[in-house]
C-alpha cells in the first residue's frame, strides 16, 4: 500500500483499535493451484487479540473463519493436504501454516494493511481445530453483540444456540489465525491541504448537521493539527 508521509498512521495501538472498530476485513491469499485461481480474497470479520495493548510491541494475531464451500477455502485445503500426509500415507490431523505470506486489507475510514503468517484450521476431527473453532464462533458473537451492535446487558451468545446447529456450523467452516508480521495504515483526512482549505472542508462537514458528518469534521480538524496546521 502506498503511504503518504503526510496520511501515514505509525502508532500501532492506534492502528490496532482501527481495527477492532472496523474488523470486516479483506482476506488476500497467493496460492499456486490447478483448479482455482492464484489470488483469492473473502471478506472475513476478524478479531484481533493482543498481547498487551498498551505497549505498542506486539502486533497481534487476527483470528476469523471461511465457509469450507468458498473455492479460497477449497484452494487453501488443496494446497496443505499434500504437506500432512505421514509415511503411512495417512492424513495426521492437525492446523497448518502456510509458507507465504497473506494479506489483509482494513477500510472505512481509513486504510489499514495487515501481513502474517496464516495457519489454516481445517481437519474437522482434529480436537484442535475444533477448539479453535468453537472460540473463535464465541468470540466473533459476543464482539459483534457487545462491540458492534451495543447490546452490553444479556447479549445473545452462542450457547442460546441448539447444539446441533453450532456442530453444522463448525463443519462447514474453517478457521483462519494470522500471526501479524506488519501493520501500517493511514488516514485521508485532507492533511495536504492548506489551512483555509482544510478549514473549509470541516465547515462543510459541520454545515451538514448530522453525527457522522460533525465526527468527520473533528477528524478533519485533529489530523490537520497533527501535521502541525492548527484549523483557525
Amino acid at each position: 500500500m502506498y503511504l503518504r508521509t503526510i496520511h501515514a498512521e505509525h502508532n500501532v495501538s492506534a492502528l490496532q483499535q482501527f481495527i477492532r472498530s472496523n474488523p470486516l476485513g479483506i482476506f488476500t491469499t497467493a496460492i499456486e493451484s490447478k483448479t482455482f485461481p492464484f489470488l483469492q480474497s473473502s471478506h472475513i470479520p476478524f478479531v484481533l487479540d493482543v498481547d498487551n495493548t498498551s505497549s505498542g510491541t506486539h502486533l497481534g494475531v487476527l483470528r476469523g473463519h471461511l465457509a469450507r464451500a468458498n473455492p479460497q477455502a477449497k484452494a487453501l485445503i488443496e494446497h496443505l493436504k499434500p504437506q500432512v500426509e505421514n509415511e503411512e500415507g495417512s492424513l495426521k490431523p492437525g492446523p497448518r501454516t502456510l509458507s507465504r505470506d497473506v494479506l489483509v486489507l482494513f477500510n472505512g475510514p481509513a486504510h489499514h494493511y495487515v501481513y502474517g503468517r496464516a495457519t489454516i484450521f481445517y481437519e474437522t476431527k482434529d480436537s484442535t481445530t475444533d477448539a479453535f473453532l468453537v472460540k473463535q464462533i464465541r468470540d466473533l458473537s459476543m464482539q459483534a453483540e457487545v462491540d458492534i451492535m451495543g447490546h452490553k446487558e444479556n447479549p445473545w451468545q452462542v450457547e442460546d444456540a441448539p447444539t446441533s446447529y453450532v456442530e453444522l456450523l463448525k463443519k462447514a467452516i474453517i478457521g483462519v489465525e494470522i500471526e501479524v508480521t506488519d501493520i501500517g495504515g493511514k488516514f485521508k483526512m485532507s492533511q495536504e491541504l492548506a489551512v483555509g482549505d482544510r478549514g473549509g472542508v470541516v465547515e462543510g462537514f459541520e454545515g451538514l448537521g448530522s453525527d457522522v458528518r460533525k465526527w468527520m469534521a473533528e477528524n478533519v480538524r485533529e489530523r490537520g493539527s497533527m501535521v502541525g496546521k492548527v484549523d483557525a
